[in-house]
């Protein structure tokens, strides 16, 4: 296990709808195996949203995604990977029989760009809905762009992009393609064992509410605890 990442993050939401007031994630990656050519990876991620419908702090949604993936290096620096991504969705305090849930077979490419002071991470996944219960989508494309600048040896900043494509079967819910994207940018404070992210943006979310088939757009502003 050459290398794990972990993070823990919570961010308050400017949107004027009681299901959408705090967005916490927690969870890490792994190296299982590095093989000097690429990697053998895992991903896991744990996503709460909380409202205040039926009190101060209520979860409503508890969101699950595991990846398992395996790459190969070039000799310019660029990854290449095969991923198995999932993504299941549940209701908290709320009836639901749904199952809600999604695996895509997605390539990704990864590259990591030196910009003097400055590192670029750069970020392509795209590949076919594999297996799918209740969602619409055939098909899903990612890319995202981060960059971070330190100022001292302590603190820097950080800017993210990130945007993702949805295709979609029509037939199954009259819709068209979905886009949903996120814009980030703040302060990194970095310690000897663990890192501090202040940030803020905005964003539009493809399906917020699991059942609902519906965007959201909102303001938000948190932290981030990252190893």
């Amino acid at each position: 296990m050459s290398r794990f990442d972990f993070h823990l993050s919570a961010a308050g939401l400017a949107v004027n709808d009681p299901r959408f007031k705090v967005d916490t994630h927690w969870g890490g990656d792994w190296d299982l195996v590095d093989y000097v050519q690429g990697r053998l990876m895992f991903l896991a991620d744990y996503e709460a949203v909380l409202g205040d419908q039926f009190r101060l702090f209520d979860p409503n949604q508890g969101n699950y995604t595991l990846e398992v993936s395996s790459s190969l290096r070039a000799a310019d620096g660029t990854e290449f990977a095969g991923v198995l991504h999932h993504v299941s969705r549940h209701l908290s305090d709320r009836a639901n029989r749904l199952a809600i849930a999604m695996n895509v077979a997605e390539v990704r490419v990864l590259r990591q760009v030196d910009l003097g002071r400055s590192t670029l991470a750069l970020r392509a996944d795209a590949g076919p809905i594999v297996a799918r219960a209740y969602v619409d989508y055939t098909w899903l494309a990612v890319g995202e762009a981060l960059l971070r600048r330190p100022l001292t040896p302590h603190v820097g900043l950080l800017g993210r992009a990130h945007a993702e494509i949805y295709g979609v079967d029509h037939a199954l819910a009259g819709r068209s393609r979905q886009q949903g994207g996120r814009l980030e940018a703040g302060v990194r404070l970095a310690g000897t064992r663990a890192a501090l992210e202040l940030f803020g943006g905005y964003e539009r979310v493809v399906d917020a509410d699991p059942l609902d088939r519906q965007p959201m757009r909102w303001a938000f502003a948190g932290f981030r605890i990252v190893n």
